[in-house]
């Protein structure tokens, strides 16, 4: 099994359940393909550095995930034909993972999503 990374461009006037809806069809289709979900990145509306199909802006998301190359062409053929998507690009991150590592890194991941604001340090501000 793979590692890949899927960079996903969307029409940012999307609503944010369609956009959940939009995920959920990604999540489905991983899991489908007995691929392994790692992370969903939501980077958010950005502004995009050229015009595609007449939108100056849009919300970007990055998708991390394990599989082979069948679930990379459905992923893409899906994402191709889907309106809602203005670009996308997968880059292969890694060959032959080990998967107990894959899933080590998922719980520490989610760990540090679920750790309270109060105990994050902010290094921004000066000791």
């Amino acid at each position: 099994m793979n590692r890949y990374e899927t960079i996903v461009i969307i029409d940012p006037e999307l609503q944010d359940e369609e956009r959940s809806l939009f995920l959920d069809k990604l999540t489905d289709l991983i899991s489908q393909y007995k691929g392994l979900k790692i992370i969903f990145d939501e980077w958010g509306n950005k502004r995009l550095a050229y015009e595609i199909k007449k939108k100056t802006r849009g919300f970007y998301i990055r998708i991390d995930y394990c599989g082979t190359g069948i679930l990379v062409d459905e992923m893409e053929r899906l994402l191709r034909i889907d309106d809602r998507v203005l670009k996308y690009l997968t880059v292969l991150l890694n060959k032959n993972v080990d998967i107990e590592s894959i899933q080590e890194e998922i719980v520490k991941y989610e760990a540090e999503v679920k750790q309270p604001e109060s105990n994050k340090i902010d290094k921004s501000e000066p000791n």
